[in-house]
């Protein structure tokens, strides 16, 4: 199996690591634009889309910077081959060219929320099918610490803390949007506040603030880059109940009664997403639970 991947950071090192775990004897490409490109064991550099066109890709990971995304796969196109793309699609919806073209040509796409693979959200899916006429309100909650995402490196310097580099919060932590649209389907109305004056002194976005309204409920979303104590959770609220869904722990609770707990953790996500993808290239499918289109959908909520 040929493996093509545009961008080798920390999110590339997951993606492979499952690609290993899938599939240990695949060839993995990866396309550098410096033909002084560090060496990594196990991958292939190749400095030009002309030098990738010569080999037939059984899918393309792109993974660089969001602001990149855009003319990444419009680039990788070329090739014809399924396209495997780090959340968020891009840092912009204008993306209509793109768009047919991958229609034109039957390309298979999947933008990467591997949220959607923890199994305490997919208890809710499946449990909200029953319940979901009872729900009255729902509030999401993701907050993190910026400094610590990579602390060899000076946080201000990083991509997420870089406007011009597609960095901020309505995109690293797209996730949260993701998960409610994946759950709750398109809210009929957005209403939202992005802001950038925190401590942080970051020019990107840190804090997000989204109101998602649904015929019965509304969804509140808050996300930011500040909080140092991390907190990913999101409460349902029935006529009858209130859960409590800890997505770090990977467990339900209504009231002080824990109803799911699940040992898998979120890194796990990565693996049983990338077999996910896997078996519909090896099937040949040409359609994901979360294409380009929909995942277009999510960003225009998001930003």
């Amino acid at each position: 199996m040929n493996i093509l991947i545009v961008g080798l950071g920390t999110i590339a090192e997951k993606h492979i690591n499952a690609i290993r775990q899938l599939k240990k004897d695949s060839c993995i490409y990866a396309l550098r634009h410096n033909t002084k490109a560090d060496i990594r064991d196990g991958i292939i550099n190749l400095y030009s889309i002309e030098d990738a066109k010569d080999i037939t890709f059984n899918f393309a990971i792109v993974s660089n910077p969001t602001s990149e995304h855009k003319k990444t796969i419009n680039a990788l196109l070329v090739l014809k081959c399924p396209l495997f793309i780090e959340k968020p699609v891009s840092d912009t919806i204008e993306m209509e060219e793109i768009v047919n073209k991958i229609k034109q040509f039957n390309i298979l796409t999947y933008i990467a929320c591997n949220l959607r693979f923890l199994k305490s959200l997919v208890y809710v899916k499946e449990e909200i099918k029953k319940k979901r006429k009872n729900i009255n309100e729902v509030n999401v909650y993701c907050g993190s610490y910026l400094p610590e995402w990579r602390s060899c490196e000076d946080f201000r310097k990083s991509y997420s803390a870089q406007k011009v580099m597609g960095g901020g919060v309505q995109f690293d932590l797209i996730h949260e949007i993701d998960y409610i649209y994946w759950l709750f389907g398109k809210p009929h109305n957005v209403r939202k506040t992005l802001k950038n004056n925190s401590s942080l002194r970051i020019d990107a976005m840190d804090y997000g603030n989204y109101c998602l309204e649904y015929d019965n409920f509304c969804v509140g979303i808050t996300i930011n880059y500040f909080r140092i104590d991390y907190k990913r959770t999101m409460e349902i609220l029935f006529h009858d109940d209130t859960w409590l869904i800890d997505l770090e722990k990977n467990s339900i609770y209504s009231g002080k009664n824990e109803i799911y707990r699940s040992p898998q953790k979120i890194n796990d996500t990565y693996f049983e997403q990338m077999r996910y993808f896997y078996q519909l290239v090896q099937t040949k499918t040409n359609s994901s639970f979360n294409s380009i289109n929909e995942a277009l959908e999510v960003l225009k909520i998001s930003i």
